[in-house]
C-alpha cells in the first residue's frame, strides 16, 4: 500500500479541504401558511395550504375552503 513520504503541511491540508464545507439549503417562505419550503416544491401542509412554490395552487379542496 502506498504511504506518503512527507507529511502534508497545514496549508496544503487546508487547500485540499477547501471544498468540503456544507451549504445550507435554499428555502422560500410559503405565502399562505408562512412555513419555510424548498423552492419548486409542494408545501408540506397540502390539505390545509395546497400551495406549490412559484406556481398556482394544485389542491382544489384547499382552494374551495379559501373561497368559503
Amino acid at each position: 500500500m502506498a504511504v506518503p513520504k512527507r507529511r502534508k503541511s497545514k496549508s496544503a491540508k487546508g487547500m485540499r479541504r477547501s471544498h468540503d464545507f456544507l451549504v445550507a439549503p435554499a428555502l422560500n417562505i410559503c405565502p399562505q401558511c408562512k412555513l419555510a419550503v424548498p423552492p419548486h416544491k409542494v408545501c408540506e401542509l397540502v390539505e390545509e395550504c395546497g400551495n406549490i412554490q412559484r406556481s398556482k395552487p394544485h389542491n382544489p379542496v384547499a382552494k374551495e375552503k379559501v373561497k368559503k
